[in-house]
């Protein structure tokens, strides 16, 4: 034993990690399971991945990997379009694009993505996830698209305040909630259990105790719900359609990995997060779970701010913690016949308030608001259309954005009564301020001369050029003098001194 603490001097550290960790890790990956329209097991599966393949890669040494809330709506999605089978080779072929991204060094490239567009697209992905949900919670079955949740929920108070059954369902999965929100606020002892396992249990045992008839978790058993690829299910490649799902799986859980380690390494002091490194450790384990016909993984913030909280300090702890979601769902599985779906439902919901970023959005709107615009508009467009189309939409208008703001552009006359007219231009001139610089100079006395000094320009795009060009001759042809132009000084290299 002293050998072992010799070798492993954090083991002690890491072990009471792994068992809170587990303990947070668990009801998610079947809640994440259930939501996404998968057997529960297959929950279980990704976790197991996430710790036991993805935990012992080098990238983020403290980052815990699993099923993701995320990317409940996008399996959801791409189960309901191309089947169960095919899940598996979306998701392989997403971890193998990553693994590439990884090996190619693009890690750090999605650290430019606009944070304005990742928090767009988890508070569309929270909206849509909770109004699913609240379906679940209440027994009824939900609307496919995500507007027609949120508006067929009055219709769906309506039927639930109808039903017996229904109403003792929503209020199994209320009380999960109640339970999640008011742990927080439990002496510091009793929320040494994590607030989500402590609801489930609570909602298994009133379900059990008076015997309410509430449907429960489905159970397959481990390998029963472990359904590799087949030759069928390779055959949807044929379909278009697939490869835009595969981007998207790509680019969101990629987004959010990365992200999530940016953001558990403000929670230690220990080594920082290695990215190209980081992205081919998620590729590998979303590889795993492909081959399996499993979830897709994501980094977790939430089992990752619950590994750093418990004071893991090495890699060991998220390994450990796939150990026993492996002993769980091998010696266990039966256990989770015992949970209702409204409680996890109720986990999920809880879930989907955290992705909304409520907090930020005021703040954002005072001080950028074209940031605060992106961001709305990203996560209406993911409730209105679907996952992959909303973020290119507010990746679109965050480019748009950049280059808008990137073009500053002044314009100053100067026309001292006789002689002739000077326009100045400096900053950027690009196609995006056409408009206002040949309103501003076709506006100027047709028969005065004009001096156009362009010499303040740092960039003149192809596009402005041709049309100042055009101005200029336009100007000259009835009979003034022609416009002098006084061209930008060209950017000299400087050579840098030994």
């Amino acid at each position: 034993m002293i050998a072992v603490l010799t070798k492993f001097p954090h083991l002690r550290q890491d072990f009471a990690a792994s068992l809170v960790v587990f303990l947070v890790a668990l009801p998610l990956c079947v809640g994440v399971a259930v939501a996404s329209g998968v057997p529960a097991e297959l929950g279980l599966v990704t976790g197991i991945v996430g710790g036991l393949v993805t935990g012992v890669m080098r990238g983020s040494s403290l980052q815990v990997s699993g099923p993701a809330a995320g990317l409940t709506v996008l399996v959801f999605e791409a189960v309901q379009e191309f089947g169960l089978p095919a899940l598996g080779v979306i998701v392989l072929a997403a971890g193998l694009i990553q693994l590439a991204m990884g090996a190619l060094k693009l890690g750090r490239w999605f650290r430019a993505i606009s944070v304005s567009v990742v928090e767009g697209m988890l508070a569309g992905i929270g909206l849509v996830l909770i109004a699913g949900q609240l379906y679940s919670a209440a027994g009824l079955k939900a609307p496919t698209t995500g507007v027609d949740k949120i508006l067929g929920l009055p219709g769906a108070v309506v039927d639930a305040l109808g039903s017996g059954t229904a109403l003792t369902s929503l209020a199994v999965g209320a009380g999960t909630v109640a339970v999640l929100v008011l742990w927080k606020k439990l002496p510091g002892k009793a929320q040494t259990v994590p607030g989500a396992l402590a609801a489930v249990l609570l909602a298994t045992v009133v379900t059990q105790v008076f015997g309410l008839s509430i449907a429960t978790v489905e159970v397959n058993g481990l390998l029963g719900s472990i359904q590799p690829p087949g030759s069928e299910a390779f055959g949807e490649l044929a379909d278009p359609a697939i490869f835009g799902t595969i981007l998207a799986f790509t680019l969101i859980a990629s987004a959010e990995s990365l992200f999530s380690a940016a953001a558990v390494d403000r929670l230690h002091d220990g080594p920082r997060t290695e990215y190209d490194k980081e992205l081919m450790a998620q590729g590998a384990g979303n590889a795993v779970c492909g081959a399996l016909g499993a979830l897709p993984m994501t980094a977790v913030i939430v089992r990752s701010s619950a590994n750093v909280a418990a004071g893991a300090r090495t890699k060991a702890s998220r390994v450990m913690h796939g150990v026993w979601l492996l002993l769980f769902a091998a010696l266990l599985p039966s256990a989770l016949a015992l949970i209702p779906l409204p409680a996890l439902a109720g986990i999920l919901v809880h879930a989907g308030f955290k992705l909304i970023p409520f907090k930020a959005i005021v703040p954002l709107w005072r001080s950028h608001r074209g940031e605060a615009l992106i961001l709305v508009a990203t996560a209406v467009s993911i409730v209105a259309v679907n996952m992959f189309e909303g973020v290119l939409i507010g990746l679109a208008l965050s480019v748009a954005k950049t280059a808008w703001e990137a073009s500053h552009l002044k314009l100053e006359i100067v026309d001292k009564g006789a002689g002739p007219i000077q326009a100045h231009l400096s900053g950027n001139a690009t196609f995006l301020r056409l408009p206002k610089i040949l309103d501003s100079l076709e506006s100027l006395p047709q028969d005065r001369p004009v001096e156009l000094d362009l010499s303040g320009l740092h960039h003149l795009d192809h596009a402005c050029r041709t049309a100042l060009e055009n101005w200029a001759e336009r100007h000259s042809s009835v009979g003034t003098e022609p416009v002098r132009v006084t061209e930008p000084e060209p950017v000299r290299a400087t050579a840098s001194q030994p």
